[in-house]
C-alpha cells in the first residue's frame, strides 16, 4: 500500500439556489483520497461502511475514481453517517451532521481489522486528520497509535491535518490533548492557521511552525485561506502566496485538496515550497464549485 486515508465517507447532502439539493459522498481523508487518485497517487481507504444501497453507490463511486477498498469494512444491517451543507454569501461553509450510528466509528473494534492491520504497518504513508480521531474512543485512538509506531518504525511516514471541528469534542482541551498525542507521530503536518490559534494561541504561521518542529514534525505547511500558506521544511521557512485570488464560490473541501495535490507532488519529488504552489491551483478552482468534490472537467492541469 502507499498511501492509506484513514476517516470516514459520509453522504453528503448539498442546498442549491433553487432551494433543491444534491446528493454525493464525501469526508475529509476521503475527499484527499479522492485528489491523490486523480493526481495518479495509489491510494487506498480504510473505513468502515454499511451493506445498505447508499454504501453500494460509495462503493461505485470509489471505482469510478479509482480509489482503492480493499481495505474496507462492511457492517450488517448498518448505514453510513450522512451530512448536510449551507454556506453563505461569502462561499463560507456550515456543516450539519447524522453520523452517531455510522460504522466508521468502529473501525477497529471489527473482527476483520485484523486482516488491515498487517498491510496498514506497511504503508507508505497515512493519512489521517483530527476528525478521523474523533470518530474513535480512548482505546481505539490506542490501537491507531500502535499501527503508526509499528508503521513508521518500518520506514514509513505518518501526515495529519488537525482540520479542527469544536463540536466533534466536549472540549478544546479534550481535543488538544489527543491531538498532542498524535503529533509525536506525525512526520507531515498541514493544519490551518485558524485552528492552531484557537487551539494553541499561535500568534502567527511562524510560531506555529515552530511549535510543531518542537513535537518532532519535520515538515510543517500552515494553511492560511487567502493568505496562502507557510512552509517550514529542511531548514527553511517562508510564505508561499497564492497564484492569483479568486472569489470563494463555496469553501467545502478545499484543504482537502489541498492536502492531495500537496502530497501527490511531494511523492513525485516536488520540493515542499513547489508542491504548495501546486496546491494552491487545486484548491482555488475547488472553491469555485459546490461541494467537496468538483467533477472531473474542471480538474486544473497540473505539472505534479
Amino acid at each position: 500500500m502507499k498511501v492509506a486515508c484513514i476517516g470516514e465517507c459520509m453522504i453528503e447532502l448539498s442546498h442549491q439556489d433553487d432551494g433543491g439539493m444534491t446528493l454525493a459522498y464525501g469526508g475529509d481523508t476521503w475527499n484527499t483520497a479522492v485528489y491523490l487518485s486523480r493526481l495518479g497517487v495509489d491510494v487506498s481507504y480504510v473505513t468502515a461502511i454499511g451493506d445498505d444501497p447508499y454504501s453500494d453507490d460509495m462503493l461505485k463511486k470509489w471505482a469510478e475514481e479509482g480509489v482503492g477498498s480493499s481495505h474496507l469494512i462492511r457492517a450488517q444491517n448498518r448505514m453510513p453517517g450522512l451530512y448536510a451543507i449551507r454556506t453563505d454569501e461569502k462561499g463560507e461553509r456550515s456543516f450539519y451532521y447524522w453520523r452517531d450510528q455510522a460504522p466508521a466509528q468502529d473501525l477497529f473494534q471489527f473482527p476483520e481489522f485484523a486482516r488491515l492491520r498487517t498491510d496498514l504497518e506497511q504503508a507508505q504513508l497515512i493519512f489521517v486528520s483530527g476528525i478521523s480521531l474523533s470518530l474513535y474512543s480512548e482505546t481505539d485512538r490506542q490501537t491507531l497509535y500502535e499501527v503508526l509506531d509499528s508503521q513508521r518504525s518500518q520506514g514509513g511516514k505518518v501526515m495529519f491535518d488537525t482540520n479542527h471541528r469544536p463540536t466533534r469534542w466536549r472540549s478544546n482541551d479534550e481535543a488538544r490533548a489527543t491531538y498532542d498525542e498524535i503529533l509525536c507521530r506525525v512526520d507531515i503536518a498541514l493544519p490551518t492557521i485558524e485552528d492552531e490559534e484557537t487551539l494553541y494561541g499561535d500568534v502567527d504561521a511562524a510560531a506555529c511552525c515552530t511549535r510543531l518542529h518542537d513535537k518532532g514534525i519535520e515538515e510543517v505547511v500552515v494553511k492560511m485561506g487567502e493568505e496562502g500558506c507557510h512552509v517550514s521544511c529542511d531548514g527553511l521557512s517562508q510564505a508561499v502566496p497564492l497564484p492569483r485570488r479568486r472569489r470563494a464560490f463555496d469553501t467545502t473541501g478545499a484543504g482537502d485538496a489541498f492536502n492531495g495535490a500537496y502530497l501527490a507532488a511531494r511523492l513525485n519529488g516536488k520540493d515542499a515550497f513547489m508542491a504548495a504552489g501546486l496546491a494552491h491551483i487545486l484548491a482555488g478552482e475547488v472553491i469555485q464549485h459546490r461541494g467537496a468534490i468538483i467533477s472531473m472537467e474542471y480538474m486544473p492541469e497540473i505539472n505534479i
